[in-house]
């Protein structure tokens, strides 16, 4: 699946505080700023819709995700084949790591067990995707610098980097809604940023899942590279300006860490 809207509307999804102050070096609050009209401020924002008016003629945003059902053995998720059969085929185990203190949290606990109370059973489901945003913009952040503008350089590779968060956090909405948990009407975007929303996504080299191999199950499952999105021999994603991610529904997700990858 590549449905991805325009540009303009991935952008709305971005974080001004990342992109500004996180990759630009802003140094304070910067829609505060941005409002007062600090002279620093109202120039960065200028250099970055500059950018924005060039990069909407190449920078092409993709995307692919799937549902999977899924069941839980230990600290394990199975992810099946959609049959609805009785022996449904296991497409990729997930192993996943458990915090070291009484009632530790691990990502399999976000996975309702399965009724086999019905024919066939009833799983619950788990999302997988990928989101890319990074095709020719290494080589078009080259021609600005050739040219003197380094700004514009940095600017650009940034912008990439945060459309594909930007489409992350699209996407997650979209997810919610096909889940049947849609967003309330009041929910704001900074509401989004700070997820009060229901369920989270996980992203592999992060707290909850620190093992960056285990990258290799969504490429294995997604296919990713159909949407110019490749795995390096360290399982990082290339270009960089990329996002995958398993999506839990659960309620009762949180974020968490479970100790360094290498413990």
């Amino acid at each position: 699946v590549r449905d991805v809207p325009q540009l303009r509307e991935v952008w709305e999804y971005i974080n001004p505080q990342m992109l500004y102050v996180r990759h630009l070096g802003f140094k304070s609050n910067f829609e505060r700023a941005l409002a007062a009209r600090e002279p620093k401020a109202l120039e960065l924002f200028n250099v970055v819709e500059d950018v924005k008016t060039e990069a909407a003629k190449f920078m092409k945003v993709k995307a692919v995700w799937q549902f999977f059902e899924a069941e839980v053995e230990g600290n394990d998720i199975r992810l099946l084949s959609r049959k609805g059969a009785e022996d449904a085929k296991v497409l990729h185990t997930f192993q996943f790591r458990r915090q070291r203190k009484p009632d530790g949290l691990c990502l399999a606990d976000y996975v309702n067990p399965t009724h086999h109370s019905t024919t066939p059973p009833l799983h619950d489901s788990v999302c997988l995707f990928v989101v890319g945003a990074g095709t020719g913009i290494r080589e078009r952040s080259e021609q600005y610098k050739a040219k003197g503008e380094y700004l514009k350089s940095h600017a650009l590779q940034a912008l990439a980097i945060e459309t594909a968060e930007g489409c992350a956090e699209w996407l997650h909405r979209r997810i919610r809604e096909d889940w049947g948990f849609p967003d309330p009407a009041d929910l704001t975007m900074l509401d989004r940023f700070t997820a009060k929303y229901r369920g989270r996504r996980y992203s592999f080299g992060y707290p909850a899942c620190p093992v960056l191999d285990d990258q290799a199950g969504i490429w294995k499952l997604l296919k990713p590279e159909e949407i110019g999105v490749h795995l390096t021999e360290g399982f990082m994603m290339e270009p960089e300006a990329a996002v995958s991610a398993l999506v839990f529904h659960h309620p009762d997700c949180t974020y968490f860490g479970v100790g360094d990858a290498g413990e």
